[in-house]
């Protein structure tokens, strides 16, 4: 059972040492791959027209 908490233990360190150094370098989130729109997609489907529940949340693209 020690294991286990010393375990959980530096795996909390370590998640709050990337926590701190996130916060001060200020960065923005962002893919590391370009997204969709690197593989030539430009909607979030297929779909010649929006669907109902698209156009409904305002999601046409």
């Amino acid at each position: 059972m020690s294991t286990f908490f010393l375990t959980f233990f530096l795996f909390t360190i370590v998640i709050f040492g990337m926590a701190i150094g996130y916060i001060l370098q200020k960065k923005v989130v962002k893919g590391s791959c370009g997204g969709l729109g690197s593989l030539g997609v430009d909607k979030i489907c297929n779909c010649i027209e929006p669907c109902n529940s698209a156009r409904k949340n305002g999601n046409e693209v």
